[in-house]
């Protein structure tokens, strides 16, 4: 007679842990990240077959990399030297003193309204004439007029009146220290002398022409007064050109033709 099978009966504790032993045995053995290497090894290579799903799913993000802000260096500062600091120093105040002397200029202009002195040559006579030393003495005489109202006129020493033909002078002298008031005209005499090589020729020579040129120059440093302020020394320079009949020592000269320029110089 055969032996009946036994079945003996297992209780729950027991039939877990059978079954947590079946779920580790079929569970793999092979990590998700094969050891020696980094997650971005995968990052540019195609998975492998034997690689499992959920490795092959972390490998296909790209790796976190940290920026940094990009610093940029600023350039360097030229430092100015020494002579360009006093250059600029230089040329700023010399802008501002030709601005003050503008201004100042331009407020004297307005109070004082200047107007530029007028002169004339009058008359023109040789009072002596002496063919043993070739000298000549003329006798001219000057008009000099101011049309300004506030503005007075010095007239200073070291003054010089020259008369030439063409290229010859004629004669030299100069005029006398005075001054000159507001809307003030005043008249000289002036005494020029003259020496050459051949005073007789000359005067002969000057006689047979119908109209002889001549030029007047003067050359007279003048103080100008502005109300009661005395301004620096300046040089007035009056050009007269004339236009006389003859040169005769027996009578007077006559002009028939006059006209003077005039300017200042500082």
């Amino acid at each position: 007679m055969a032996e009946h099978q036994r079945i003996h009966p297992v209780n729950q504790e027991e039939q877990e842990d059978v079954e947590a032993a079946a779920a580790l045995q079929a569970s793999p053995t092979v990590p998700l990240v094969p050891r020696g290497t980094s997650k971005s090894d995968h990052h540019n290579h195609k998975p492998a077959d034997d690689v499992p799903v959920v490795q092959q799913q972390y490998s296909s993000y790209p790796p976190f990399q940290r920026t940094f802000p990009v610093s940029h260096s600023k350039p360097p500062k030229r430092r100015r030297s020494c002579c360009c600091k006093c250059l600029c120093w230089t040329v700023s105040l010399l802008l501002l003193l030709i601005l003050v002397v503008a201004i100042i200029a331009g407020v004297l202009f307005l109070v004082f309204r200047p107007k530029l002195p007028s002169y004339s040559i009058d008359s023109m006579q040789i009072t002596q004439f002496n063919p043993t030393d070739n000298t000549t003495t003329f006798d001219v005489t000057i008009t000099a007029r101011n049309p300004n109202k506030n503005i007075g006129i010095y007239y200073e020493g070291g003054s010089r009146i020259t008369v030439w033909y063409t290229s010859t002078k004629l004669c030299q002298g100069s005029l006398p220290k005075f001054y000159q008031g507001h809307r003030n005209t005043t008249v000289l005499d002036v005494a020029l002398t003259g020496q050459t090589s051949d005073a007789n020729g000359l005067i002969t020579t000057l006689q047979q022409t119908a109209t002889i040129p001549l030029n007047l120059r003067v050359n007279q440093p003048v103080r100008v007064k502005l109300g009661k302020l005395k301004l620096f020394k300046v040089k007035f320079l009056v050009r007269c050109r004339l236009d006389v009949d003859s040169l005769s020592s027996s009578n007077a000269i006559h002009i028939k033709n006059s006209s003077c320029k005039f300017r200042v110089r500082l």
